[in-house]
């Protein structure tokens, strides 16, 4: 049993350092209107606007807009982007952005339109069979050859922290299962983080990005410690996924206690300045955070339940087709997950619960994982989301495609501070059918 002192402790083999990598950021109200001044500074001369159809209707796209041209900059718009996309979603847009003759990217959105600006980005600027860069053992799992055309991110959902990390998530159609992309050249060299930006969001909104957010946080807090990783034979193969360190324990304290204070607030209430605006400081953070650790279970275990759906659909998103948002299906397992892996550092599980503000009178290392798990519960009830994986329309029928879907995600489960066994997974699904 480990405990934080000594949570990274080399062992024999292991690694003796971890990376830092840090997206440039600038976060603040109006921030949006430096958009022009950025990409010229960036030397982009004709921009790729990414975003999709309902968010274009609103005035932060024209802010967008109207800062590139006083800049000068040319600018193409892609209004496409699906939400929660596809791997046939990314090459359409990296099909825009060759045809379009663009030198940079600007995407105005939440993780799927930023996700989907580095796919287009990757693709239009290194060609190449699409499952080429994707994951292995889905992928191939190669290497970005050389670097990308500049890209600004300008989140508008305050959950996915794409904006701070190097990841692109997609559902692979024909697997019925998200995958990704992972290098750190896709993560972008800007990022414009307005709050303003979240006045006009819907609560269900706020509370499934929230959710990611949560989940970032405990996931890399609680992952296996980098020192337990194997040494890398060459510095630069360290994965960016390299697990806990001292680095983004920092941010996930700080993301992890801003939630317990004002998450339940920014739900219940849009016109909660504050508490939207903190929300979004903690997605950033969490978002530095996951970007140098990497999350594990509830994350991998997320990519089937997002990619089996059959016909939930939430109130507040798109109507055209079922979706079950993607913090959403991460948060649906976490509270299973969080009583499986308490026993390997029971204090940091207790640490994360009195962050979310739980009840920690009394609570012991072998009382962790039920800490853990019962405060985000209470903060599922309270924020209306569904009884865990019933509540997104699956049943007991369902743990063999679940599991399925879900064990090839090995970047992901790896990450995990215990071993997580293909009959481990299913047990993991089935305890989060329901949680009360």
């Amino acid at each position: 049993m480990a405990c934080c002192h000594h949570y990274f402790d080399p062992v024999e083999g292991g690694d003796r350092a971890f990376s830092v990598d840090v997206s440039a950021i600038t976060f603040g109200r109006g921030c949006l209107a430096e958009a022009g001044e950025v990409a010229r500074a960036l030397g982009i001369r004709r921009i790729a606007l990414m975003t999709d159809k309902a968010l274009r209707a609103l005035p932060f796209v024209a802010q967008v807009e109207q800062a590139l041209a006083a800049a000068g900059v040319d600018t193409v718009v892609y209004d496409e982007v699906r939400v929660e996309p596809t791997d046939v979603s990314f090459q359409d847009a990296a099909r825009f952005a060759r045809e379009s003759g663009v030198d940079g990217f600007i995407s105005v959105g939440g993780g799927s339109v930023i996700d989907t600006a580095k796919a287009a980005n990757l693709y239009a600027t290194h060609p190449a069979d699409f499952l080429t860069y994707v994951n292995a053992p889905i992928g191939a799992g190669q290497s970005v050859p050389g670097p990308l055309k500049p890209h600004i991110a300008c989140p508008t959902t305050s959950g996915t922290g794409s904006e701070c990390t190097g990841i692109a998530v997609f559902d692979l159609l024909a697997m019925k299962a998200k995958t990704g992309i992972v290098s750190r050249r896709l993560r972008p060299d800007r990022a414009l983080i307005d709050p303003a930006v979240t006045a006009s969001l819907p609560a269900n909104v706020v509370a499934a990005s929230g959710f990611d957010v949560l989940s970032h946080a405990l996931e890399s807090y609680t992952a296996q410690p980098y020192s337990h990783r194997s040494a890398p034979g060459d510095a630069s193969q360290r994965p960016m996924s390299q697990g806990a360190n001292p680095w983004s324990d920092l941010g996930c304290r700080e993301a992890l206690r801003l939630l317990g204070t004002y998450f339940a607030r920014a739900v219940a209430d849009a016109s909660d300045t504050e508490a939207r605006e903190q929300v979004l400081w903690a997605a950033t953070l969490a978002g530095i955070a996951f970007g140098n650790a990497g999350c594990h279970a509830p994350h991998g275990m997320a990519y089937s339940v997002a990619g089996l759906v059959r016909d939930f659909q939430p109130e507040g998103y798109p109507d055209e087709a079922p979706l079950i948002p993607h913090g959403m299906s991460v948060i649906v397992n976490a509270p299973s997950v969080f009583r499986f892996t308490a026993p390997a550092c029971p204090d940091r599980h207790l640490n994360a619960s009195g962050w979310l503000g739980a009840d920690m009178r009394g609570a012991g290392e072998g009382d962790a994982g039920e800490v853990l798990a019962g405060q985000i519960v209470a903060l599922m009830k309270q924020t209306g989301m569904p009884n865990g994986l019933s509540g997104v329309g699956y049943g007991a029928d369902d743990l063999g495609a679940l599991t399925d879907g879900a064990f090839p995600q090995r970047r992901l489960l790896q990450n995990a501070p215990l071993e997580i066994s293909r009959d481990c997974l299913t047990g993991l699904y089935r305890d989060a059918l329901a949680y009360w």
